[in-house]
């Protein structure tokens, strides 16, 4: 990405209400000269940390380079959501792979929920982990499928955490006449996105990870039986490679960016509404989502403020005025917001796959890449970067399995090719995007 998208960066993380609450992360420098690894990571988001945390409790010595600062993309600025599962429901994944594989799935998602409370808990990091997450649907005729999918995780999969909520009891929840039903889970939640990637990039210096920012990669290539990942400064050779930059590639293996392209999103976060202000959007604070193609996710941050996603284009920058392009779709949830300030306002990248499964590959021995978690990645990418640490660490066990099953799965290419891909994109989305009004 180029444009706006990128030339926000000068030094330090975006204007955000995530960098204006930051807390202090590890000290980090870049990378001045060459190292030798058993692993170098290249992405210094959920997963790449994740993983970096993993392969050091291995005591697997371990490299990790961030071209920006530690959690810059979209690990430090999505709307910090927690939803159990995949991208993906299992309805679909048992049409699509069979039941006996949807139910590995499902635990692996299961798993990665149990992962965020440890990580979060054995580290004691700070990030405000708040339980309660709301599916909303926007149209009335959604709610007998959500029904249905609640009975669906309950009967056949044991999942207790979920239930329907009617019209009656959605509008009690969200202050807002727009839903019509939905379903609550209460294994679901948010959290402070850029505040939970620092506190996995606190844990990983801690336990021995080697971690740079400023320090992109601008080549990986073989080196004898070997790799090599050059940066401006220095270079580090490694015997494996883990790619994990999701949206924020840059041409860096052309092999991922046929199966996973970005697209940009937006979020605004009022000023502060006081604890009365605050119920009357959100009577329980769960984190909310609707079912519009272009999802609409909101939910109140610990000072009291609405943070509300909505909007998201496919061009290579973000609008001018980012305050102005959120408030609209605010307003058509929540009209009694109308004279309310808007005081911070941001964009990201965030990286989509055509089937919103995660893309796990080995591209050639030794070079692995992970991205495209399709916006559910808080829950998922840091569970596959400590998947990933246990592959590369070549230890067995069903950890291992579970990373070769998530490997296996069929991610379609893109169409297009190399110069239609891109304007491909744009056409499919926005027409998809259209039917949010019907």
């Amino acid at each position: 990405m180029n444009g706006d998208a990128m030339s926000e960066n000068s030094g330090g993380y975006p204007p955000s209400w995530y960098a204006a609450t930051r807390l202090a992360g590890p000290s980090v420098a870049r990378l001045e000269g060459d190292r030798d690894a058993e692993i170098c990571i290249v992405g210094g988001g959920y997963t790449g940390l994740s993983a970096a945390l993993h392969l050091a409790r291995a005591s697997r010595s371990v490299v990790l380079v961030e071209a920006e600062r530690l959690g810059w993309g979209a690990s430090g600025r999505n709307g910090g959501q927690i939803h159990v599962g995949m991208r993906r429901e299992q309805e679909w994944l048992e049409q699509a792979l069979g039941e006996v594989e949807a139910r590995a799935f499902w635990r692996i998602a299961l798993d990665a929920r149990v992962h965020l409370d440890w990580l979060i808990g054995h580290y004691r990091i700070a990030c405000d982990l708040t339980p309660g997450y709301l599916h909303a649907d926007h149209r009335r005729r959604f709610t007998a499928d959500t029904r249905a999918h609640v009975d669906h995780l309950r009967d056949r999969y044991g999942y207790e955490h979920v239930r329907f909520v009617d019209r009656d009891e959605v509008r009690h929840l969200v202050g807002s006449d727009a839903y019509h039903g939905g379903m609550v889970d209460a294994r679901g939640g948010h959290l402070h996105a850029l505040n939970f990637a620092l506190g996995i990039a606190a844990a990983a210096a801690t336990e021995g990870a080697l971690l740079f920012d400023r320090t992109p990669a601008t080549a990986i290539v073989r080196h004898g039986a070997r790799w090599r990942v050059t940066t401006p400064h220095g270079s580090i050779t490694a015997d494996r490679v883990l790619v994990a930059c999701n949206g924020y590639s840059r041409g860096l293996v052309p092999a991922v960016e046929r199966h996973v392209m970005p697209i940009n999103n937006y979020i605004a976060v009022t000023g502060p509404l006081g604890e009365s202000g605050v119920q009357a959007l959100i009577r329980e604070g769960h984190a909310v989502s609707d079912s519009r193609f272009v999802v609409y996710y909101f939910r109140i941050t610990r000072d009291h403020r609405l943070l509300f996603g909505g909007g998201e284009n496919y061009s290579w920058t973000f609008p001018s005025d980012i305050a102005g392009f959120v408030r609209p779709h605010m307003l058509r949830i929540f009209p009694q917001l109308k004279r309310t300030r808007i005081e911070h306002a941001w964009g990201g990248t965030l990286a989509i796959t055509p089937n919103r499964m995660p893309f796990v590959r080995e591209i050639e021995p030794g070079l692995t890449a992970i991205a495209g978690f399709s916006g559910l990645g808080v829950v998922l990418a840091p569970y596959l970067g400590k998947l990933a640490a246990q592959a590369l660490g070549g230890e067995a066990g069903m950890l291992a399995d579970d990373f070769r099953r998530l490997a296996r799965l069929d991610i379609p290419r893109f169409p297009g090719g190399r110069l239609m891909r891109w304007p491909t994109l744009v056409a499919a989305m926005s027409a998809l995007s259209f039917r949010d009004a019907f």
